[in-house]
């Protein structure tokens, strides 16, 4: 039975390896992070969310009982990082019988659940005790979201786990990549990725434009095209440090 198993318990690496995926290097060492804070500023189609679901998955059935919560900005979001889960489950020789099902959660016979919860603050304040929380769209998801997901782990001392790529200068997310403290950061552009061709990004350079691009294939966090003022100039003002007009 895969719940005995102890080499996937331990490795979930290799358990992504039984749900069918070969993990790249990077996505290996992110399934492997114990760390309760991980940042992964990854580019589209870099395989995050896939690797979020599988250390969800992972975690519901060999930390049982667990609740696992996914949260995104949109339900619409939720629902697709949960279809995930429930793919790479389908994908295992075996697993924890399911008690009940539907489109936003699952709970297992083994007592752990996983829910996909929409990117509404007032909506998601009634879970807590959650041992793992996914940010899907991480930079999307506003500040007050962001605040309310943090007291669901703090009976568990869980882990919060946020991927996204980047969205301007703006925000929790890049706060946390910027000036966070206790984060893992897992930076992956699409240069990284071997199933993005050369070819492809030099198409989508030239389609998107620089701002964009940069954006969403290099991770780079960028002034967002509607800022009147850039982020350096804004910064430079809020500084206490006293410094001269002109050199």
């Amino acid at each position: 039975m895969l719940a005995g198993d102890f080499r996937l318990a331990l490795d979930a690496a290799e358990f992504a390896i039984a749900c069918g995926i070969v993990p790249d290097d990077w996505q290996g060492d992110a399934l492997r992070s114990l760390d309760r804070k991980l940042l992964l500023n990854c580019s589209r189609q870099s395989g995050k969310s896939t690797i979020a679901a599988c250390i969800a998955l992972h975690q519901a059935i060999y930390a049982a009982p667990s609740l696992c919560l996914l949260v995104s900005p949109s339900q619409r979001q939720s629902v697709e990082l949960f279809r995930k889960v429930e793919e790479l489950y389908r994908r295992l020789p075996s697993g924890p019988e399911i008690a009940t099902e539907s489109v936003l959660k699952v709970e297992y016979r083994n007592g752990s659940r996983i829910v996909a919860l929409p990117g509404n603050e007032a909506t998601i304040r009634g879970y807590s005790g959650a041992a793992i929380v996914v940010v899907d769209e991480a930079s999307r998801v506003p500040d007050d979201l962001a605040a309310a997901v943090r007291p669901m782990l703090a009976t568990t001392n869980g882990r919060l786990i946020a991927l996204s790529t980047p969205y301007g200068r703006r925000g929790w997310f890049y706060e946390a990549w910027a000036h966070g403290d206790g984060w893992q950061r897992v930076r992956v552009t699409a240069e990284d990725c071997p199933r993005i061709s050369a070819d492809f990004l030099k198409d989508e350079e030239a389609e998107l434009g620089q701002w964009q691009f940069r954006q969403e294939y290099l991770c780079e966090f960028v002034d967002t095209a509607e800022q009147l003022f850039a982020s350096a100039v804004i910064e430079a003002a809020l500084s206490s440090e006293v410094k001269p007009l002109w050199d």
